[in-house]
């Protein structure tokens, strides 16, 4: 070996990052659309069918939840897509929250 290489002989380390980001962006999320005084019931069938692509049956059902039990699991899923459903609902003016679904 030519004198003006320098050779090294010792071990690149290897870094190990340990995180539970993965398993916190995996875990589903539910979103809740919650019962309020404003909004009509066929106004809110509307909205599930509009966002979620909820055929009437399905819409009315969910919107019957709302409103006898106070709240309605709408979709669960990741993250992600979870807060765009969210985001959705509440320009529609509808009270919705996201749960971790455990």
């Amino acid at each position: 070996m030519p004198p003006d290489i320098l050779c090294s002989t010792l071990a690149t380390p290897i870094l190990e990052e340990s995180t539970d980001l993965d398993e916190r962006l995996a875990t589903p999320w539910k979103v809740i659309v919650l019962n309020d005084p404003v909004n009509l019931m066929n106004y809110v069938v509307m909205v599930f069918r509009k966002v979620f692509g909820y055929n009437d049956t399905k819409a009315t059902k969910h919107m019957m939840e709302v409103h006898e039990l106070g709240k309605s699991v709408l979709w669960v899923g990741e993250r992600e897509q979870a807060e765009n459903y969210a985001y959705q609902l509440q320009r529609w003016r509808l009270q919705t929250i996201l749960e971790k679904d455990d």
